[in-house]
């Protein structure tokens, strides 16, 4: 499931001046639903035009290129075709850009200076202080279907000794080795946890993410399993790792990569879903969008309004095969519901045609077609080794309710008789104790992961593994 960072994520600008006044670092601070992220941009002019890059300090996200810019008047374009993104800002003076970031039918407010930009002081209790009790190396593995090149932290209770191992895997979006989203290193924390408790622990960045190779825009669930299964046979090389006792770890979307690679590879002996999906991409998302409207305040009329507009475009793309039909067909049925869209709802300042662009670019993606039509339950049937099954009762991104439930029942199904499932109280999305469970809240909240999903998940993986 795309995680609220699939809205916040990545949001490219771009500060373009004449001559040198433009060159250098420009910082920003991106705010959305009560979530600040740091934005700084990296501007160097060639002779063919300005090049610019862009790090998300608060998402771990570094060196994000931008694919066109431009220049005229002292007004800034920037677009990022590839989040569906366009930045416009005016220069004022030599040292501010004033503007507005527009993605998804969302316009917001970015101002960029050549000042450092701090967030509010953000205190992250959990996050583990080096010196570390254990052994830490960084590694480099390869994936041979493309060749790319994965980078990652493994983690030893000890240099030397054979231990057992889990691989963890993020959620949806492009993600560093540590979930890392709005401060919070939920993969840092939790690998800190299973090494002291004596389980070896190996993360990494997603494919075109920080350090690893690949481009990211290009993936899909099918591929980010590939991913995982080339972690699984660098693990294999290591003398330090009990080839009998490997298993993996998957958030969210990684909950459903997890069990893809776990129904085909013998070497995975369990896996622990954490607020994985049961329910098929498209029911999903629907459900995601009612759960999280509701708490956003919006009326009954939109979002009754909302969910069938999503509805109408998921069907066609579910429904339609051939691509260029697809595109022909979404495009028309996006001009048409962008044409009768009540005007206090569009966005400010944003054409219907801009709009339509934004939703076909996010539409159309290889990872979000393939998410729509993934079914759960074809691969959970398949799934034989131990499972542990965890979410929060206020996770309005994969509802407790509706997935843990078909995730239990495919998994019976297919004859596993090893499944613990457990639901927690007032926990959301990311298992920290919450109050809404609206992901307006995570950046808010100092906790990270609740303690005691940290002592289920190491206590269950001891008992499986002794």
């Amino acid at each position: 499931m795309k995680k609220i960072a699939l809205f916040l994520f990545l949001f490219t600008t771009i500060g373009t001046i004449f001559g040198q006044e433009i060159e250098g670092q420009w910082n920003g601070i991106l705010k959305v639903q009560g979530t600040q992220l740091r934005i700084v941009l990296y501007i160097n002019q060639t002779d063919s035009g300005f090049v610019t890059t862009m790090d998300s300090p608060d998402q771990g996200a570094k060196g994000i290129p931008a694919s066109q810019t431009t220049f005229e008047d002292s007004v800034l374009q920037v677009e990022v075709a590839s989040l569906g993104a366009k930045y416009e800002g005016v220069l004022t003076g030599e040292s501010q850009i004033v503007g507005a970031l527009k993605q998804s039918g969302m316009t917001m407010p970015l101002t960029f200076t050549k000042a450092v930009s701090e967030n509010e002081t953000v205190i992250r209790p959990q996050n583990p202080v080096e010196p570390y009790p254990y052994h830490t190396e960084e590694v480099k593995f390869i994936n041979p279907k493309d060749q790319t090149v994965l980078a990652g932290t493994l983690t030893l209770p000890k240099k030397t000794g054979k231990f057992p191992v889990v691989v963890l895997i993020s959620g949806s979006g492009a993600q560093n080795r540590n979930e890392e989203l709005m401060d919070h290193k939920p993969f840092l924390i939790l690998a800190d946890q299973l090494t002291r408790s004596g389980i070896a622990v190996l993360r990494y960045d997603d494919r075109g993410t920080a350090q690893s190779t690949g481009d990211f825009t290009k993936a899909t669930t099918s591929i980010l399993a590939t991913d995982v299964e080339a972690a699984i046979r660098y693990l294999l090389t290591r003398n330090e790792i009990d080839k009998k006792k490997m298993g993996l770890i998957g958030h969210s979307e990684g909950g459903s990569i997890a069990s893809i690679v776990a129904a085909k590879c013998k070497d995975v002996r369990y896996i622990v879903l954490m607020a994985g999906p049961g329910m098929r991409g498209e029911e999903l998302l629907l459900l995601q969008e009612e759960k999280i409207g509701k708490v956003s305040g919006l009326t009954e009329e939109s979002l009754t309004r909302k969910i069938a507009l999503n509805k109408g475009a998921f069907d066609i793309i579910v429904n339609t095969t051939n691509q260029e039909t697809l595109e022909k067909e979404l495009r028309a049925y996006l001009i048409k519901t962008a044409a009768v869209m009540p005007v206090e709802e569009k966005p400010e300042g944003i054409s219907d045609e801009l709009v339509v662009q934004h939703e076909m670019d996010q539409l159309t993606t290889p990872w979000f077609q393939e998410f729509l039509k993934y079914d759960p339950s074809l691969i959970l049937r398949k799934v034989k080794c131990p499972v542990l099954v965890l979410n929060g009762s206020k996770d309005l991104q994969v509802p407790a309710k509706e997935n843990l439930t078909a995730i239990k029942s495919n998994l019976d199904k297919g004859g596993n008789d090893e499944v613990t499932i457990r639901e927690y109280p007032n926990l959301n999305h990311l298992f920290q104790d919450c109050t809404t469970g609206s992901p307006a809240e995570y950046g808010e909240i100092q906790q990270t992961i609740s303690p005691q999903v940290l002592n289920e998940i190491s206590r269950w993986i001891l008992r499986k593994t002794m």
